[in-house]
């Protein structure tokens, strides 16, 4: 049977192959939005296995009459003592400096870029990277000195850190020390300009009060930090103090994702029912141009058992070569995109399995009305046929 069913293949190449295309598209859309998809998750993991998901934040809430609550200027050593609590560390927004490229600017034109006091342990806390030059010391910190997030780094036209880069900073001249990398974990430390806690607050009238407290906690400890970290950093208002998770935004984009590939492999199914319209439809012309085939084999003995068998064949031959075309293209997919953006490239093996025995389970429901057809015919009706 098989060797029948293939022959009937190899005698019409051309419209096998046209027919196989359009099950190979949707076999390959469903199997390239699964790769996709679970390559960006692969690299999502990756990326939250080497950030970290035990980073917490703190910030400052609303009081009982809505207006805007500050954190004590003892919060990050009050959270340092806690149990569980790896680091602390904290940022604090500089309301009256602006920062701009140089001192010609407009006072308006800042570029929407904040000015943050910022510890000198906020990188190994949040886990800042530096592109270009370094971080703050403790002498620097004391000094006219600023590191930009890529940001800002970016709106104020500086591409790197050096001796002779400088920024107009609170009306007067900051040295530009270093440049940060993108901050996943802390994207609002991007578009800021950070200075030492000590410079902010005898230069810039910084009041000492942390606008953002970063708290690294120990991988079992997560949960029970951040039910403690509110009476932490704010014991008498801990009503006062709004706690997050930053690794959940991240999590959270991929659960849209993840509801954007359903999206997508509804399409790829669509995609997918055409090809297989297609492949009933090759099989119903088949049927009509071979009736005499039909005749002949049934007048040299052939069942009707054999001839639906013979055409049920090659409708799941045909769905196959189309099934298997398709997998390797939405493998071939997969890899070029996720070697694009950089991830690894990841198929589940359930997606290329399911999607062989997919083309298989609609070559049988696409083969079947012909081949019931095709025996259904008496061998002298079909031999007499033009």
């Amino acid at each position: 049977m098989l060797r029948v069913g293939a022959a009937g293949l190899r005698a019409r190449p051309l419209r096998v192959f046209l027919s196989a295309l359009g099950i190979a598209i949707g076999i390959a859309a469903m199997v390239g939005v699964v790769g996709i998809s679970t390559s960006s998750r692969a690299e999502l993991r990756a990326e939250l296995d080497r950030l970290g998901t035990n980073l917490l934040t703190a910030a400052p809430g609303n009081d009982l009459f809505g207006a805007e609550a500050s954190l004590p200027a003892e919060s990050v050593g009050m959270v340092g003592r806690q149990p569980g609590v790896i680091s602390a560390s904290a940022t604090g927004r500089v309301a009256d400096a602006k920062v701009y490229r140089n001192d010609r600017i407009p006072a308006a034109e800042s570029g929407g870029i904040s000015v943050q006091a910022a510890r000198t342990d906020l990188p190994g806390t949040v886990g800042l990277t530096v592109a270009s030059g370094g971080w703050l010391n403790a002498a620097t910190a004391r000094h006219p000195a600023v590191v930009l997030g890529a940001a800002a780094a970016e709106r104020l036209g500086v591409g790197a850190a050096g001796p002779g880069v400088q920024v107009w900073l609170g009306e007067r001249w900051f040295t530009v020390i270093g440049v940060l990398a993108p901050a996943e974990l802390a994207p609002e430390l991007d578009g800021a300009a950070l200075v030492g806690w000590a410079q902010a607050t005898t230069a810039l009238g910084f009041d000492g009060h942390p606008t953002t407290v970063y708290t690294r906690a120990a991988e079992d400890r997560v949960e029970a930090v951040r039910d403690l970290l509110a009476p932490a950093v704010n014991p008498e208002s801990p009503n006062e103090v709004k706690v997050s998770r930053p690794s959940e935004a991240l999590e959270a984009k991929a659960a849209t994702d993840r509801a954007f590939t359903g999206l997508l492999l509804g399409l790829g199914g669509v995609a997918l029912l055409v090809g297989g319209v297609g492949v009933a439809n090759t099989m119903v012309i088949s049927v009509l141009e071979r009736r005499a085939e039909i005749g002949l084999r049934r007048s040299l003995g052939a069942t009707r058992a054999q001839i639906r068998i013979q055409f049920l064949t090659e409708s799941q031959l045909l769905a196959a070569l189309g099934g298997a075309g398709g997998v390797l293209l939405g493998i071939a997919v997969t890899a070029v995109y996720a070697f694009g953006q950089g991830w690894p490239a990841v198929v589940p093996p359930w997606a290329m399995v399911g999607g062989v025995a997919a083309t298989l389970v609609i070559g049988a429901v696409a083969g079947l009305y012909p081949a019931i057809r095709a025996a259904r015919l008496a061998p002298t009706e079909a031999l007499a046929a033009p």
